[in-house]
């Protein structure tokens, strides 16, 4: 009996200390007085846990690299005694912005759309495991992830896809004075051009599918809460495509799709008319809407590649209940695509190659955005270092939350208070 009681009496005095105060020693004694000294060498020695980190530890870190424990029944157990001291200091939890629901805290793997795996079956649309709660009912009620905007970072992004933008554009200009002679290199063979007559209409209705995609795309971005985050995505990515599209085009220069074109290489003269001619693609977003006409710039599509980038943030970044949306989207993706080969502007491998790196590259980003996947593996890091930079603060997928973007004026907020 008295042993118990000094039992309880250590435990009391070892709790007066708030938990997010606790050392490495003051974890130690936790863990002892809870029956799992196996693991002081390796929790508070190896790994120096404080109370905060302990505080925050889940499952899925037990599991996983660097603790990696392997016996299960140690795993449940020193789980159930996180969840009480969860439970005891859930107000702490809330100030370091972590909700505590009181089940099981596992952190799930995540699918570049935002779907969780089906072990987290029933969790709330783009909100992890640990961020939601689900009621007897079958409802679920979401808890507010705070995503730090970071609009200087967004402010960085903007300058970077600009930049790659004119330099696109400037490395059209040296292309056109490259493109081979047409009575010497007559258009290469391609099963689509070869059996689809040329439609004269075509390439300007593609070009209204990619206005239409991005009016919906700059809705979507305006009511979106995150929109910050969003912008910010779009042109990283955007910008980098178009870094990878200015190498290919350069370093070979195919011969043009059609006679209809009648491109011949063009000298511009000196730097600064060569500049002039890049200011006048960037200013017209090289569009033949805009009056601009380009030769050369064949491997890849860029049109496909917005169209095809657009398509993809737009899925993204609305509820999957949008379906009218999301159909609308992909029709207008996929026509605008046919309408490029239809108008004969481009070849088939130029269409092809556009689709497949942009939607590698969108999926493969938003993959290592939404599993955390950089933190673990430096050569991530190496690779892509400024997806590391830009996504190093997002912690898991961005939920599709949506908010008016403009404050009400102070006097009718007074007039309605």
């Amino acid at each position: 009996m008295s042993e118990a009681f000094d039992s309880e009496s250590r435990q009391m005095a070892g709790r007066q200390l708030s938990v997010q105060h606790w050392s490495t020693k003051h974890v130690a004694k936790w863990l002892k007085e809870e029956g799992f000294c196996d693991y002081v060498d390796l929790l508070c020695n190896r790994h120096r846990l404080d109370g905060t980190s302990l505080l925050t530890l889940t499952e899925y870190d037990l599991r996983s690299p660097p603790l990696e424990l392997k016996v299960l029944g140690d795993i449940k157990r020193l789980m159930l005694s996180l969840r009480k001291l969860q439970k005891q200091y859930s107000d702490v939890l809330e100030e370091l912005g972590i909700a505590f629901d009181g089940h099981a805290s596992q952190n799930a793997d995540w699918l570049s759309n935002g779907d969780p795996a089906r072990d987290c079956d029933g969790a709330a649309d783009g909100l992890p495991a640990d961020q939601y709660h689900q009621y007897a009912n079958g409802k679920h009620k979401q808890h507010s992830r705070r995503l730090d905007p970071e609009y200087w970072k967004t402010v960085v992004s903007s300058v970077y896809v600009i930049f790659v933008f004119g330099f696109t554009s400037f490395v059209m200009v040296i292309v056109h004075e490259r493109v081979p002679d047409m009575r010497t290199y007559p258009p290469l063979p391609d099963i689509f051009l070869d059996s689809v007559p040329r439609i004269p209409w075509a390439f300007a209705m593609a070009e209204a599918c990619g206005v239409i995609l991005c009016n919906i795309w700059l809705l979507v971005l305006l009511l979106h809460k995150h929109r910050s985050i969003l912008l910010r995505r779009m042109c990283s990515l955007m910008g980098t495509v178009f870094m990878l599209r200015c190498v290919t085009m350069f370093v070979t220069s195919l011969s043009v799709p059609g006679q209809h074109l009648q491109c011949s290489g063009k000298v511009y003269g000196d730097i600064w008319a060569k500049l002039q001619r890049a200011m006048t693609i960037w200013s017209g977003f090289g569009m033949t809407l805009t009056g601009v006409q380009t030769c050369g710039d064949y491997m890849f599509s860029g049109h496909t590649v917005v169209l095809t980038m657009l398509n993809f943030f737009v899925t993204e970044y609305t509820p999957r209940t949008w379906n009218f949306i999301h159909t609308l989207s992909w029709v207008l993706n996929l026509f605008g695509i046919f309408f490029i080969l239809a108008a004969h502007e481009h070849y088939s491998i130029d269409v092809f190659i556009a689709f497949y790196i942009t939607t590698r590259l969108f999926l493969y980003y938003h993959t290592l955005a939404n599993t955390r996947a950089y933190q673990q593996s430096r050569r991530a890091r190496i690779w892509f270092p400024m997806f590391s930079f830009f996504e190093c603060n997002v912690n898991g997928p961005v939920p599709n939350e949506y908010c008016w973007p403009f404050s009400r004026p102070a006097v009718l907020k007074r007039l309605i208070g």
